[in-house]
């Protein structure tokens, strides 16, 4: 049994050394699995960790390779607003007083060059830092050299503008991800603060915050659900929709489990609360879809080293620039662009809008690591029962005898298989509950192995009762029953159980364990999608896989296989292509950790299964796979169009500015924009949802 603790960290860990860190804490007695974050240190151990040990391991660590302190506030929106102010204020009173008064702008040039300094200090204690810390520049490096150029070539205000439209950026960039925040965290959030606690049959409201497990509550029509637990009494449309992504309202009975953040759209409820607080599904999707912004996909690695290999090419062109033409206006023009702020915020932005918004749909995507792996997917493994079926057996047709009624056969039935927890009878049981019949008693069962049941069934008042045989044709003939109807096909008695009463044949009825529906509509769009091959893997026999299989167009099946196989088959199919497997059960768990995305449908089902997969789809629908896997997709090709876009415009404007073509001013104008349009084209992964909500 393994335990989870959580160390917080105090300065942060560079992205590059947070391995070398798991690794270390790896080597600690009881360790079995470390995962570091910005904030913090998951460790799962078994009994007998230490836990001065790990702290002592962290400390070190963070001693010699932690960076600034965790949570040190970076700028917001209002800061770079009121910089950008200061900046263009600065700019148009220089550019006045030059005008009015050229003798007093020239005796001003040490304050021009202070205040200019003054402005831009953020970017050149950055920059600075930057060569300090990591050895090599970055993009502040970058401003705050066109910063200091500009200084000592005695024109201050022309950095003025570099630095005014690059706070404005900086602001707008900032609007645009606070925004995808917001709204991430607006549809996860729980922001009722009040319930209505029942103590003594009265309600009264007191604070979400002093409820604990086993307390009742009472949820009202348009009020939110605040907690985990099941329904006492009452019938209600319920919208949960923040957890499932479900569409429609769900209805909730006596015994029906609610969810904290559902809503209450019809109807009133009584609940009995089991999870509170941190401990509800919401909290636990909140917390992973936080925890899933801080795994950085390869992509977002890849943009920050293009955009480190870029600052370098910026000077290198600034240099020969200045060599040939000794022009100081062309070297601020290159200066003043550089392609890291596009580069890494729109890919950035672009990762944790496509989490939030699939989290919004219910499909709990674990890393942006994942997020890459999806858009590259080409074979889809499904798992059969409870994947491709619904994994709960049902009565699919019945077959009565002359003069039978259907509730007499179905009652008799059901009295013998009434204490058998058999899929099949459990399935006769449901049909009997669904329809509110009453189950005659029975005297006496016996099961008869591989066969089926024999019971008597007392006498009732509205029939008789005697002895009564179910099971298989076999049975039946081997007990010499009358009647029996003849095989009309090769798979008639399929998944059939006959039913016999006193000796004689009164009906027979198909179980099966039907395909969920708009599974067959979700693997169409998969193909649609590019998916190259849909295969399915089983447990079940092959004569039950190949019928799903045709009914499926499935393209090839694996019956009988063990859930050891199952993850050696995903292995191998990983030598020719990209695999997602798709799973419920803890017989998929070994599959689903191999595969490039492990899939987990119906999240609630089996935590293994959940821990096990990339990904966790909390409802039952299997629409949701395809609309991952288009998620997926929509955002690497946003990414794609973001860096054509950066570096196309920036190279451009280099271009044009290595020529002289434009001034400096208008080098930032297009570097800027440039930044902010390939941000707002991230932020548009979430309208994804909206538009296809409508």
């Amino acid at each position: 049994m393994y335990r989870l603790c959580h160390q917080p960290l105090k300065r942060e860990i560079p992205l590059r050394l947070r391995p070398v860190l798991a690794a270390q804490l790896r080597r600690v007695q009881a360790v079995a699995a470390v995962s570091v974050t910005d904030k913090g240190v998951g460790i799962y151990y078994r009994s007998g960790l230490r836990l001065q040990a790990v702290s002592g391991v962290i400390r070190q660590f963070e001693k010699s390779f932690g960076t600034k302190p965790v949570g040190k506030q970076e700028p917001d929106a209002a800061a770079y607003r009121r910089e950008a102010i200061l900046s263009v204020g600065g700019f148009v009173i220089m550019n006045m007083l030059h005008k009015l008064d050229p003798a007093s702008y020239d005796k001003l040039l040490l304050l021009r060059r202070l205040f200019t300094l003054l402005i831009a200090r953020r970017y050149i204690k950055n920059g600075v830092a930057g060569l300090w810390q990591e050895g090599r520049a970055n993009a502040d490096t970058l401003t705050a050299t066109a910063v200091a150029a500009s200084v000592l070539a005695g024109r201050p205000e022309s950095s003025l503008t570099l630095l005014a439209l690059s706070n404005g950026a900086e602001m707008l960039t900032e609007y645009a991800a606070e925004r995808a925040r917001k709204q991430i965290s607006g549809l996860l959030h729980l922001d009722q603060r009040e319930v209505w606690l029942i103590e003594d049959g009265r309600e009264r409201q007191v604070p979400v915050e002093s409820l604990q497990a086993g307390d009742r509550i009472a949820v009202h029509l348009g009020e939110k659900i605040c907690v985990d637990g099941r329904v006492i009494s009452g019938d209600a449309a319920v919208n949960q929709a923040s957890i499932t992504g479900e569409s429609n309202p769900a209805i909730k009975q006596r015994g029906s489990f609610v969810y904290a953040g559902s809503v209450i759209e019809a109807g009133d409820l009584v609940v009995h609360v089991e999870k509170v607080g941190k401990d509800t599904s919401l909290a636990q999707v909140v917390h992973l879809v936080e925890e899933a912004q801080t795994r950085r996909a390869p992509v977002q690695n890849f943009a920050d080293r293009m955009a480190n290999m870029l600052v370098p090419v910026s000077f290198i062109g600034a240099a020969i620039v200045y060599g040939a033409t000794r022009d100081w206006q062309r070297v601020l023009n290159l200066l003043f662009i550089d392609f890291s702020c596009g580069l890494k915020l729109s890919t950035a932005t672009a990762i944790s809008a496509a989490i939030g918004v699939a989290a919004r749909q219910g499909i709990l995507i674990k890393g942006g690591n994942y997020i890459e792996n999806l858009a590259d997917i080409d074979t889809v493994v499904l798992d059969k029962t409870g994947t491709i079926t619904v994994g709960v057996p049902q009565i699919a047709h019945i077959n009565l005898a002359e003069g039978v009624a259907e509730e007499e056969l179905i009652r008799l039935a059901a009295s013998a298989e009434l204490h058998s927890v058999h899929p099949l009878a459990v399935a006769i049981q449901r049909y009997v509950k669904e329809r509110q019949w009453d189950v005659p008693p029975h005297v006496a069962t016996e099961t008869v192995v591989a066969r089926g049941m024999r019971a008597v069934i007392a006498d009732v008042a509205d029939f008789s009762g005697g002895t009564v045989l179910v099971g298989s044709r076999r049975f039946m003939e081997e007990e010499r029953v009358s009647g029996l109807p003849e095989i009309r096909h090769k798979n008639w008695g399929k998944n059939r159980l006959y039913v016999a009463s006193n000796g004689s044949y009164i009906g027979s009825m198909i179980i099966q364990d039907p395909i969920r529906p708009a599974m067959k509509k979700t693997l169409n769009q998969m193909r649609r999608l590019g998916v190259d091959e849909i295969i399915m893997l089983t447990g079940d026999s092959k004569e039950a896989a190949a019928e799903v299989a045709l009914q499926m167009d499935i393209d090839s099946y694996h019956a009988e296989i063990l859930p050891e196989d199952k993850a050696d088959y995903v292995m191998k199919l990983q030598k020719r292509g990209n695999v997602m497997m798709v799973g419920d059960g803890i017989n998929d768990a070994p599959a689903l950790a191999f595969a490039d995305i492990g899939v987990s449908l119906g999240g609630s089902k089996t935590d293994i299964a959940a821990e096990s997969s990339a990904i966790t789809i909390r409802s039952e629908d299997p629409g949701k796979l395809y609309e991952a896997l288009r998620i997926g997709r929509r955002t690497m090709q946003i990414i794609n169009q973001n860096f054509t876009a950066t570096i196309a415009v920036n190279s451009a404007a280099m271009m044009l500015g290595a020529l002289g073509k434009i001034s400096p001013l208008w080098a930032a104008v297009i570097h800027n924009t440039a930044t902010l349009a390939v941000v707002l084209n991230s932020v548009r992964i979430l309208n994804y949802s909206r538009r296809r909500n409508r």
